[in-house]
Protein backbone atom coordinates (compact mmCIF):
# COMPACT_ATOMS: atom_id res chain seq x y z
CA UNK A 1 0.00 0.00 0.00
CA UNK A 2 1.54 3.28 -0.86
CA UNK A 3 1.80 6.12 1.75
CA UNK A 4 0.22 9.76 0.83
CA UNK A 5 2.09 12.36 1.91
CA UNK A 6 0.45 15.78 2.56
CA UNK A 7 1.88 19.25 1.76
CA UNK A 8 1.37 22.50 1.04
CA UNK A 9 2.13 23.91 -2.38
CA UNK A 10 5.11 25.71 -0.79
CA UNK A 11 6.19 22.45 0.58
CA UNK A 12 5.76 20.64 -3.00
CA UNK A 13 7.60 23.27 -4.50
CA UNK A 14 10.87 23.38 -2.25
CA UNK A 15 10.98 19.70 -2.77
CA UNK A 16 11.01 20.35 -6.49
CA UNK A 17 13.84 23.10 -6.18
CA UNK A 18 15.78 20.66 -3.88
CA UNK A 19 15.43 18.01 -6.40
CA UNK A 20 16.74 19.97 -9.85
CA UNK A 21 19.93 20.77 -7.24
CA UNK A 22 20.43 17.04 -6.66
CA UNK A 23 20.13 16.24 -10.52
CA UNK A 24 22.75 18.93 -11.43
CA UNK A 25 24.94 17.92 -8.32
CA UNK A 26 25.18 14.17 -10.29
CA UNK A 27 27.64 15.03 -12.99
CA UNK A 28 29.96 16.70 -10.74
CA UNK A 29 29.68 13.39 -8.48
CA UNK A 30 30.67 11.14 -11.15
CA UNK A 31 33.42 13.77 -12.33
CA UNK A 32 34.42 13.10 -8.74
CA UNK A 33 34.22 9.32 -8.71
CA UNK A 34 36.22 9.34 -12.09
CA UNK A 35 39.13 11.62 -11.19
CA UNK A 36 39.50 9.52 -7.81
CA UNK A 37 39.71 5.95 -9.99
CA UNK A 38 42.10 7.59 -12.11
CA UNK A 39 44.60 7.20 -9.24
CA UNK A 40 45.36 3.55 -8.97
CA UNK A 41 44.41 0.95 -6.32
CA UNK A 42 40.81 1.23 -5.82
CA UNK A 43 40.92 -0.85 -2.21
CA UNK A 44 42.49 1.41 -0.75
CA UNK A 45 41.50 4.60 -2.07
CA UNK A 46 39.60 6.96 0.40
CA UNK A 47 38.17 9.33 -2.06
CA UNK A 48 36.73 6.86 -4.40
CA UNK A 49 34.97 5.57 -1.52
CA UNK A 50 33.82 8.67 -0.37
CA UNK A 51 32.37 9.67 -4.02
CA UNK A 52 30.76 6.76 -4.22
CA UNK A 53 29.26 7.15 -0.56
CA UNK A 54 28.59 10.61 -2.06
CA UNK A 55 26.83 9.42 -5.12
CA UNK A 56 25.07 6.74 -3.09
CA UNK A 57 23.49 9.21 -0.75
CA UNK A 58 22.51 11.89 -3.61
CA UNK A 59 20.84 9.00 -5.38
CA UNK A 60 18.96 7.81 -2.49
CA UNK A 61 17.54 11.32 -1.60
CA UNK A 62 16.47 11.78 -4.87
CA UNK A 63 14.51 8.41 -4.49
CA UNK A 64 13.21 9.81 -2.09
CA UNK A 65 11.78 12.90 -3.55
CA UNK A 66 10.73 11.62 -6.54
CA UNK A 67 8.64 8.66 -4.48
CA UNK A 68 7.45 11.40 -2.21
CA UNK A 69 6.26 13.46 -5.06
CA UNK A 70 4.63 11.09 -6.89
CA UNK A 71 2.64 10.27 -3.66
CA UNK A 72 1.54 13.48 -3.04
CA UNK A 73 -1.55 14.96 -1.91
CA UNK A 74 -1.81 18.59 -2.08
CA UNK A 75 -3.32 20.36 1.39
CA UNK A 76 -6.01 22.25 -0.14
CA UNK A 77 -6.54 25.83 1.88
CA UNK A 78 -8.63 25.34 4.91
CA UNK A 79 -11.67 27.68 4.99
CA UNK A 80 -10.95 30.70 7.53
CA UNK A 81 -12.92 30.45 11.12
CA UNK A 82 -13.36 26.74 10.39
CA UNK A 83 -12.00 24.29 12.93
CA UNK A 84 -7.96 23.30 12.83
CA UNK A 85 -6.85 21.44 10.11
CA UNK A 86 -3.81 20.57 7.79
CA UNK A 87 -2.77 23.59 6.31
CA UNK A 88 -4.30 25.98 9.27
CA UNK A 89 -1.96 29.01 10.86
CA UNK A 90 -2.99 28.96 14.26
CA UNK A 91 -2.60 31.57 16.87
CA UNK A 92 -2.59 30.48 20.35
CA UNK A 93 -2.78 33.01 23.45
CA UNK A 94 -2.02 31.82 26.86
CA UNK A 95 -1.57 33.39 30.44
CA UNK A 96 0.35 36.65 30.73
CA UNK A 97 -0.26 37.13 27.34
CA UNK A 98 2.31 34.70 25.33
CA UNK A 99 1.28 33.97 22.42
CA UNK A 100 2.39 30.96 19.63
CA UNK A 101 2.11 30.90 15.84
CA UNK A 102 1.66 27.24 14.25
CA UNK A 103 1.22 26.14 10.95
CA UNK A 104 -0.53 22.51 10.49
CA UNK A 105 1.37 20.49 7.80
CA UNK A 106 2.07 16.98 7.20
CA UNK A 107 5.34 15.02 8.43
CA UNK A 108 7.65 15.44 5.09
CA UNK A 109 7.11 19.49 5.24
CA UNK A 110 7.33 19.60 9.55
CA UNK A 111 9.85 22.41 10.72
CA UNK A 112 9.20 23.23 14.50
CA UNK A 113 11.84 25.94 14.50
CA UNK A 114 9.66 27.41 11.57
CA UNK A 115 6.45 26.89 13.34
CA UNK A 116 5.57 24.22 11.33
CA UNK A 117 4.26 21.44 13.06
CA UNK A 118 2.86 18.02 11.83
CA UNK A 119 -0.70 17.00 12.27
CA UNK A 120 0.76 13.35 13.48
CA UNK A 121 2.86 15.29 16.85
CA UNK A 122 1.46 15.83 20.33
CA UNK A 123 1.46 19.43 19.46
CA UNK A 124 -0.48 18.81 16.44
CA UNK A 125 -2.97 16.30 17.31
CA UNK A 126 -3.83 18.30 20.33
CA UNK A 127 -4.78 21.25 17.54
CA UNK A 128 -6.59 19.13 14.95
CA UNK A 129 -10.65 20.25 15.79
CA UNK A 130 -10.12 22.66 17.61
CA UNK A 131 -12.34 25.77 17.02
CA UNK A 132 -11.90 29.37 17.79
CA UNK A 133 -12.25 30.49 21.15
CA UNK A 134 -11.46 26.80 22.85
CA UNK A 135 -8.59 26.01 24.59
CA UNK A 136 -6.03 23.35 24.01
CA UNK A 137 -3.60 21.87 26.18
CA UNK A 138 -0.26 21.89 24.97
CA UNK A 139 2.09 19.37 26.48
CA UNK A 140 5.90 19.46 25.77
CA UNK A 141 9.06 18.43 27.72
CA UNK A 142 9.59 21.90 29.08
CA UNK A 143 5.99 22.74 30.15
CA UNK A 144 2.58 21.75 30.17
CA UNK A 145 0.23 24.87 29.58
CA UNK A 146 -3.59 25.57 28.26
CA UNK A 147 -3.77 28.25 25.24
CA UNK A 148 -7.28 29.27 23.69
CA UNK A 149 -7.16 29.88 20.28
CA UNK A 150 -7.30 33.04 19.12
CA UNK A 151 -7.41 32.75 15.04
CA UNK A 152 -7.55 30.29 12.44
CA UNK A 153 -6.39 31.33 8.68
Amino acid sequence: MKKQFHLTQDGIDELKTELDGLVSRRAEVADAIKTAREQGDLSENAEYHAAKDEQQNLENRVAEIEYILANVEVIAKPKVGDAVQLGSSVELKGEGGRSKKFQVVGTVEADPLEGKISDESPIGKALMGKKLGEEVEIVTPAETAIYKVASIS
